[in-house]
Parts: C-alpha cells; structure tokens; sequence
C-alpha cells in the first residue's frame, strides 16, 4: 500500500520495490566517504548496504563523488548482472540529482531507472529536467518513507565517515613514531585498534609482538613521542 502511494505520489511507471539511496560525507574535504542504503518492500536491507571510499576526487566535491559512485555502484551491478532498483534517491537538491544522473546517462540506465533528489531544508523532491520541485504534504507516507531511507544512508556514511577518520587519526599519530613502518603500524592497530590502547600498553605487550630487542626500542619510542 505505500508503494503504490509512493509510485502516485512521485509520479513512477513501475513499483518501486526495490529502492536504492546515496549520501556523501565528508569532513572539511578530508576522508570524503559515500554510503548506498537499499530498502526492499521499503524494509532495510542491511545485507545489501555498500561504501565507498572516494577514489577520484581530492578535495570536498560532493557532485564529483556523487557521480563517481552512483557510477561505480551500477557499473557493478550491470558487470555482475545483479537486479536494478526502481527507484535512486539522492540525498541533495538539483547539484547532486544532476551529477547522479550524469552517471546514469554513462551506463545508458536514465530512461531504465527513476531517480529523484531530496533537498534537506524543504524537503522538497527534485525531478530530472524539472526545475520546479514537488512538496509532498508533510505528513503523507511516502514523504515519511523516503525521509526514512535519506536518513538511513546518512547514519549509515557517518558511521563509516568516522571509522575511516578514527583510523587516520591513528595511522598519522603512529606517523610520529621514528622507526615506526608501515609493517609495525599494521601490525600495532591489528593488536591494539586505537592509539589510546597503543599509549597503555607495556613493554611485555610490544614484545610480544615484536620480539624484546625491538618491542623495547618502540615502547620507549611511543613513551616518548605519543604520550
């Protein structure tokens, strides 16, 4: 029954069933991340969530990224010949709907799926080649179903957003480390997953791991520069 609302209310050919939502984070253009939420029979389905990690743009780009994964997620699924949805929502106004769609045209998938913009502020609903949005009543269903999987792509990047940034913060403070390689650092966040255990741990901790000549050189290493 909210399908079918949703597919009158957004003007849709087919049912959308299957719907597939994107949202960027980035942090001031660092560790620039993307979440893609897939809602089944407007259910979550958690087992078909992606990430991705923005390859191709330096720098806070959201349409560059926008483009690039709503890119790389289709290419997949046709490459692996995986089901399409109905339905793309992108979380932002005309700027992203556009790069999005960009990436579509690429695939030759614009006239195959329907894809509309959510702009935060109004909520209103953007529609390719239509500068005018639509205002779905606030308290309809189909407004509610799709701020619901908006944000579910937002909680889910952010999540992701400060796992990759947490990460970075450990790898740059280990950074500081002398004789601290790429090998040692692996080998220190598998062991202790964040630099807070790193500081705590003692010297029989590191030997363990390194062996005692080493393991005592880097435990007075971090006691000296990380504490």
């Amino acid at each position: 029954r909210i399908l079918r609302q949703l597919q009158k209310d957004l003007r849709l050919k087919e049912l959308p069933v299957h719907i597939e939502c994107f949202d960027n984070s980035n942090f001031q253009g660092t560790d620039a991340v993307a979440a893609c939420v897939v809602f089944k029979n407007a259910k979550p389905s958690k087992k078909d969530y992606r990430h991705f990690n923005i390859k191709t743009v330096e720098g806070p780009n959201d349409f560059a990224s926008m483009e690039e994964v709503v890119y790389r997620r289709y290419k997949r699924l046709l490459d692996e010949n995986q089901s399409l949805p109905q339905l793309i929502v992108i979380d932002g106004g005309k700027g992203q709907l556009s790069s999005a769609l960009k990436s579509l045209k690429k695939l030759n998938l614009h006239n195959q799926i329907a894809i509309i913009g959510i702009a935060k502020k109004l909520e209103e609903i953007y529609f390719p080649n239509d500068p005018f949005p639509l205002h779905i009543d606030k308290k309809s269903e189909s407004l509610k179903v799709i701020q619901h999987i908006r944000n579910e792509a937002h909680r889910f990047g952010i999540t992701h957003h400060r796992k990759k940034r947490a990460k970075t913060s450990v790898q740059s403070s280990l950074d500081k480390i002398p004789g601290v390689g790429i090998k040692t650092k692996q080998l220190l966040l598998k062991e202790f997953k964040s630099v807070k255990k790193i500081k705590s741990a003692s010297a029989e901790d590191f030997q363990k791991i390194l062996g005692k000549k080493r393991g005592k050189i880097i435990f007075e290493s971090v006691q000296k520069h990380l504490s």
